[in-house]
């Protein structure tokens, strides 16, 4: 006699700390950004004291984006990706800017229109795991702080380089582990100053505390960069940043 469907076998993902069904993660994670995205880039600078600008400017340094590239910026949020690669190409670039998230997308493009940014610069609302662009689109792929809230990051990797061109370059830059010096300041200023930040600047203590534990949840450097591998990238290397609160990681579809 065949057995009834457990419920415990069905597929889950975290959100935060908590475990939750796989095909309700995009949604909470969908509320969260919806919540923070008036407040998002303000939140970024308090929460960073700056920095992430510098870590950006160097992701898009390390990327070298060239006029005329078709440049795909993926959960490209309020904007920050896309204005640089714009920036460092003289507006050359074919920019496509996709996010899951509408509200961030509105964000992103008020915000660029406000800077005088017009041109070169396309918007799409997508998920990463099922890209709406045909095979072989993109000369580079990037993702900035998004690639932990996905659900199923395995198949967002492969379909990032299945939209990627033969010799495409993928470029991710995401939190990471802390050095042990530093690990229980982080601890301290991500669990108990970050809510409490996001409660006054923002009125959401609670997506702020997702946020700081979705950061560990995610893989170290090392077994992510085996992702990026395992999903059919080549030459894979990954370099830390600010004593490892951040990582850039990248990869070239061959």
């Amino acid at each position: 006699m065949s057995q009834p469907p457990e419920d415990d076998a069905r597929e889950s993902a975290s959100f935060g700390f908590r475990e939750v069904p796989a095909e309700q993660k995009a949604s909470l994670v969908g509320e969260v950004f919806t919540s923070v995205a008036g407040k998002y880039d303000l939140m970024n600078d308090l929460m960073s004291g700056g920095i992430h600008r510098l870590w950006k400017d160097r992701f898009v340094s390390e990327l070298r984006p060239r006029s005329g590239e078709a440049i795909l910026d993926l959960a490209g949020g309020t904007g920050d990706i896309a204005h640089r690669i714009s920036r460092a190409t003289g507006g050359g670039a074919r920019i496509t800017l996709c996010d899951i998230n509408a509200a961030m997308v509105e964000a992103g493009r008020d915000r660029l229109i406000d800077r005088g940014v017009l041109q070169g610069i396309s918007w799409s609302v997508g998920d990463a795991e099922t890209l709406p662009f045909a095979d072989h689109t993109f000369d580079a792929a990037t993702i900035a702080f998004g690639i932990r809230n996905v659900t199923r990051i395995p198949k967002a990797l492969r379909d990032i380089r299945r939209v990627l061109k033969p010799g495409g370059r993928f470029f991710c830059l995401e939190f990471s582990n802390v050095d042990p010096a530093v690990e229980a300041a982080y601890d301290v200023f991500s669990f108990q100053v970050l809510p409490r930040l996001g409660q006054a600047v923002a009125g959401d203590a609670e997506s702020y505390r997702y946020l700081a534990e979705s950061i560990r949840r995610f893989p170290d450097r090392e077994t992510f960069a085996a992702m990026i591998a395992e999903a059919g990238f080549r030459q894979v290397r990954h370099e830390a940043l600010t004593f490892g609160v951040a990582a850039i990681h990248r990869g070239w579809r061959i």
